[in-house]
């Protein structure tokens, strides 16, 4: 009885041997895997309670960016990822309401050290809602590229008049939209039923019928409105510029490259633009959030070469470090890198970086000049610039 058993030991061993001799002993391979790779040193690292809490949050700054499908958003994410320097600094970009809002954030909400916004938010912060004392508590570390207004409507629709009493989504509410988009619709004096929906639903809406369009402020390109494909039977509104918008608004433009399914090849779109900022709570030195932000603003002065190369978002190449913002004060470090960095950059430098940034914005004029023409439009520029005080404020 016990011979057949032994047999069937026996030739269990060897089964085994021959797949250890032949195929490999997956336990070895995959101890060997495990010993070929490394956890990260973050992951490895312990300590008590207090030590870890201590540590994750010594030099940790939160960036108000936007909504995620947004440009903001992807100026934060791309700030966390070029700043990044482990437990030296760790930046956290945080999805929002949107521009409108952030700076609601910037102000009151815990954890908000930096936030994109608008020019025209600060200028409505500060005449309707009367925020005290908002021109010290809050200041700019640096003009981010203007955002264009995009009104996307049905083929029906040809100009804002049009939208006259129609429904219209504005976005949700604190974003860009709702908040300029109302400006520029007060502005011309044309009255809307307004809606505030999230943009997905919005189009959905728009293509249906139940809207005549929707609104969205908003760096150009974006796939929201580049995915939309040539069938759909939606067009953008042109918004014509003028003195009206004249205070913190500039011309922009919608074209063929950005949007092909949207707008014909040649037809570019006018449309308002807005400056975005990158702002800052103007925190007593003392305070232990001031030092965090300070290091912020250091790395990202000196690693700026890092956000204008590929695959960093391509508006990053049209900020101007030196660029001033009309009726805001630029935080005191910001200022003092600014003042650092500024000597490797040639003052001709600069006043072509203005001059290049002012053709970009002024439509398809300024862009169809000979280089005859844009050289002779440069030098009257320096003129301009020369007796304006010889180049950008500090």
């Amino acid at each position: 009885m016990c011979v057949p058993a032994s047999r069937g030991a026996v030739r269990l061993t060897l089964s085994f041997l021959i797949f250890v001799f032949v195929l490999g002993s997956p336990g070895i391979e995959w101890l060997a895997s495990a010993q070929a790779q490394s956890v990260p040193k973050s992951l490895e690292e312990g300590g008590s309670d207090a030590a870890m809490k201590l540590r994750k949050n010594n030099w940790t700054v939160g960036v108000a960016g936007g909504q995620l499908s947004g440009t903001y958003m992807t100026f934060a994410n791309e700030m966390a990822e070029v700043l990044d320097d482990g437990d030296n600094l760790r930046v956290i970009p945080i999805v929002t309401y949107g521009a409108a809002s952030n700076l609601d954030d910037l102000l009151y909400l815990q954890q908000v050290d930096v936030a994109v916004t608008q020019a025209d938010v600060f200028a409505y912060f500060r005449t309707q809602r009367k925020i005290s004392n908002l021109d010290y508590r809050v200041n700019y570390i640096i003009r981010l590229p203007v955002s264009e207004m995009h009104v996307l409507a049905r083929n029906e629709i040809q100009t804002l008049e049009d939208l006259r009493g129609k429904k219209v989504s504005f976005g949700p509410a604190g974003s860009a939209s709702s908040l300029t988009g109302t400006i520029v619709f007060q502005r011309l004096g044309v009255q809307v039923e307004q809606v505030l929906y999230d943009n997905p639903t919005a189009l959905q809406k728009l293509k249906s019928g139940e809207l005549a369009a929707l609104v969205r402020v908003i760096g150009r390109p974006i796939d929201f409105f580049a995915k939309i494909p040539a069938n759909a039977g939606l067009h953008f509104v042109p918004i014509p510029f003028s003195k009206t918008f004249g205070d913190y608004y500039t011309l922009g433009e919608l074209t063929n490259k950005e949007y092909p399914t949207l707008v014909p090849e040649g037809q570019p779109v006018d449309t308002l633009a807005v400056p975005a900022v990158l702002a800052v709570f103007n925190r007593q030195k003392r305070d232990d959030r001031y030092r965090r932000v300070e290091r912020f603003v250091e790395r990202l002065f000196t690693n700026w070469d890092k956000f204008r190369v590929p695959p960093r978002h391509p508006k990053w190449r049209d900020v101007n470090l030196a660029a001033t913002v009309p009726g805001w004060t630029r935080w005191a470090f910001a200022d003092e890198m600014l003042r650092r960095i500024r000597p490797k950059e040639p003052d001709g430098q600069v006043a072509s970086s203005d001059f290049s940034a002012f053709l970009k914005n002024s439509g398809s004029a300024a862009a169809n000049l000979t280089p005859e023409q844009r050289e002779a439009l440069f030098r009257e520029f320096l003129q301009w610039r020369e007796k304006q005080g010889g180049g950008a404020q500090r």
